[in-house]
C-alpha cells in the first residue's frame, strides 16, 4: 500500500499517509519552553546642553515574523513553540525553529532553523481532505509515536507496527521510514490519544491525521517534515509542562 503522501488514500489513510489498522501500543508520558523581543528608548538631557545618558526599556521578546493575530492564537500557557514558516503560501518549503519562553525575558530561538517540507500545495487557511495543502494555525503538540523506541520524550509516546510505511512521494522518493518519528499536531483530533487515533472533532470532510515526521525527501499530503536527527532532538525537546504548540503557515500568513 502507498503512504497518502505519494498521493494515493485508502479507507484507513490519513492526510500524513499513516495507516490505522486499529493497533496501539502503551504509551509512555513527557514535555520543555522560554522566549525573546526588545524595544528601546533614549531620553536627553534639557536645558543644559549636554546630552544624559540612553536609558532602554526591555519588555518580553517576542517570536520574530509572527504578527498580532499569529501571536494572539498562543495560549498564555505555552512555553514551548515549534514555529514552522513556509516561504509562500504556494510553496511546499519550510523551515522549524523551536522558541522557549522565559516568563520575564520573553520567547528565545532555542535551535538553529531546520529545514522542512509542508503540503504538496503550498498552505491553506481551510483544510480540507485532499486539497494538498497544510492548515495554517496554532495547534498543541500532546502525542507522539512511531514505529522506531522511543528516543528519549516527555510526550506519551506510541510505538507499533502500524506506523510502517512504504511506496513513493510526488517525486519519487521512497517513504520507507517517514513514520519512524512522529509527533501529531493537534488539528481536527481529540488530543490524549495515539497518533493513529482516527477521531475527527470537525468531522472527516476537514482532514486530519496531520503530523510532524520524518523527512522523506519531497513534499507530504499535509503535514510538516523534518532531518531524521532533528526529528529525535524534537521529540527530546518537547515538554508536556510547558504546554508546547506548534506555530504554521507561510510567511505572509504568519505575519498578519
Amino acid at each position: 500500500m502507498r503512504d497518502a503522501d505519494s498521493g494515493e488514500r485508502n479507507p484507513g489513510s490519513r492526510d500524513d499517509g499513516s495507516r490505522n489498522d486499529g493497533s496501539r501500543n502503551g504509551k509512555d508520558g513527557g514535555g520543555s519552553g522560554a522566549g525573546a523581543a526588545t524595544g528601546a528608548g533614549a531620553g536627553s538631557g534639557a536645558g543644559t546642553g549636554a546630552s544624559g545618558p540612553l536609558e532602554a526599556r526591555t519588555g518580553p521578546r517576542t517570536i520574530p515574523g509572527l504578527g498580532p493575530a499569529t501571536r494572539a492564537g498562543i495560549p498564555p500557557g505555552a512555553a514551548q513553540a515549534v514555529v514552522v514558516t513556509g516561504i509562500n503560501r504556494d510553496s511546499n518549503l519550510a523551515s522549524v525553529t523551536v522558541y522557549e519562553r522565559d516568563p520575564v525575558t520573553g520567547w528565545e530561538a532555542v535551535t538553529e532553523e531546520w529545514p522542512a517540507h509542508n503540503a504538496l500545495n503550498g498552505w491553506t487557511d481551510d483544510h480540507r481532505e485532499g486539497d494538498l495543502r497544510s492548515p495554517i494555525g496554532v495547534y498543541g503538540l500532546t502525542d507522539a509515536g512511531g514505529r522506531l523506541a522511543d528516543p528519549g520524550t516527555r510526550l506519551p509516546y506510541d510505538r507499533g507496527p502500524a506506523f510502517s510505511v512504504s511506496g513513493f512521494g510526488f517525486e519519487g522518493e521512497p517513504l520507507e521510514g517517514s513514520f519512524d518519528y512522529v509527533v501529531a499536531i493537534n488539528y481536527n483530533r481529540s488530543p490524549g490519544n495515539t497518533p493513529l487515533d482516527w477521531t475527527r472533532p470537525l468531522g472527516t470532510e476537514k482532514g486530519g491525521g496531520i503530523w510532524i515526521h520524518v523527512d522523506h525527501g519531497g513534499p507530504t499530503q499535509a503535514c510538516v517534515a523534518v532531518e531524521r536527527e532533528r526529528m529525535r532532538e524534537l521529540l527530546r525537546m518537547l515538554d508536556p509542562a510547558k504546554e508546547p504548540v506548534v506555530v504554521m503557515g507561510d510567511e505572509d500568513s504568519l505575519m498578519k
